[in-house]
């Protein structure tokens, strides 16, 4: 039998997670003289924190013996918003001075690869507004990726995964038909809207040469959003632009107009409205209720849905992704003086941080 012995450094590797606000699948958790590392510009969660440092204080063996082969032990955190569950990897880091210089040489590799991506990223409008702590803590969770000319890069109706910043080349926006709607090139994001909707990617993206994106994924888009306001902020301005240039190119918002929330999403139609600084009512017909949302010039200044009014109607009603609307001109006289709910861009992000949290609470329930 393999003795047992207290380990004080050990190496465990992610290997499955459920809503976990922090760690992806693959990324290694390190114990070193009782304090846990975590990766480059993530949070140490104190819940994983106790639990590691438990495992590595305890008199134990992390592998056994098999007619399978050696057997690697398994844990999982125990919980909080979400879960994730990770394996033994090894007790140190470098076994022999060969790979120790190896980890060196990655670890130059890879700070060279961040440096670079550093000072791409500083020359974009989109992060002026971020220090240049908060710029490295991004860089290191960005990957980079290449496409060569015409290559799909978003295929419409897939889900969203990824946001992406164009560091070199062009990419434009295609229509079913084929045509060209737009076209994209460095420092411009895609990918943010399906992110912020959950709903699947609204038009496909080619590459019209080639072309260097980096790409964030999902859950770190997310984390990126919450630590740093002035990004949400800036995030949120150019997707209102967006959607005015879309008004723009659809055309005037006329009275009348109606369709289907699998059409078109309910955060983007509200920036329709916005963006076009409308006075009118939108009637929504939901598989459980109706709802009316009206705005004045552009600002939210009522919703109604179910029992609920205010914010609190707003935020549930952003979660609703079937359901027939129409839109019609003018509000009743007496709401003409009625402030707005908050600011748009900020209410609709807030929105849809009340949603992230919701389903979260809901997968621990179940």
């Amino acid at each position: 039998m393999q003795q047992e012995k207290k380990f004080s450094d050990a190496i465990f590797v992610v290997t499955e997670e459920r809503a976990c606000p922090f760690y992806n699948v693959g990324e290694e958790l390190k114990v070193e003289q009782h304090s846990l590392v975590v990766p480059e510009a993530k949070p140490a969660c104190m819940v994983l924190v106790e639990k590691l440092i438990g495992i590595t204080t305890k008199k134990q063996t992390f592998e056994r013996f098999s007619q399978l082969g050696v057997q690697k032990s398994n844990f999982d955190c125990g919980g909080c918003q979400g879960m994730i569950r990770f394996e033994y990897k090894k007790e140190k880091g470098f076994a022999t001075l060969q790979m120790k210089l190896l980890s060196e040489t990655e670890a130059r590799r890879r700070r060279q690869h961040l440096d670079k991506f550093f000072g791409r990223l500083r020359s974009f409008h989109l992060f002026e507004s971020l220090d240049d702590d908060a710029l490295g803590d991004l860089t290191a969770l960005l990957e980079l990726k290449k496409y060569p000319a015409s290559k799909v890069v978003l295929k419409k109706g897939e889900p969203g995964t990824h946001l992406f910043v164009l560091l070199s080349g062009q990419v434009g926006v295609i229509a079913d038909d084929g045509h060209r709607l737009a076209e994209m090139s460095e420092g411009e994001i895609f990918g943010e809207m399906s992110l912020l909707s959950g709903e699947p990617v609204s038009c496909s993206i080619h590459s019209l040469k080639e072309t260097e994106v980096a790409i964030l994924s999902v859950k770190n888009f997310k984390h990126v959003l919450k630590k740093y306001p002035v990004l949400q902020l800036f995030l949120l301005k150019m997707l209102v632009d967006r959607a005015q240039a879309m008004t723009l190119r659809s055309g005037n918002i006329t009275s009348g107009m109606s369709g289907e929330l699998d059409e078109i999403n309910m955060v983007e139609l509200l920036q329709l409205i916005n963006s076009s600084q409308k006075t009118g009512t939108i009637e929504l017909i939901l598989n459980d209720a109706k709802a009316v949302v009206l705005f004045n010039e552009g600002e939210l200044i009522q919703v109604r849905y179910r029992n609920l009014v205010g914010k609190d109607a707003l935020f549930a009603l952003l979660a609703q992704k079937s359901g027939h609307f129409t839109y019609t001109k003018g509000i009743p006289p007496q709401m003409s003086n009625q402030p707005p709910l908050g600011g748009f861009m900020s209410l609709i992000m807030e929105g849809v941080q009340w949603i992230d949290e919701q389903e979260e609470q809901e997968w621990q329930e179940k």
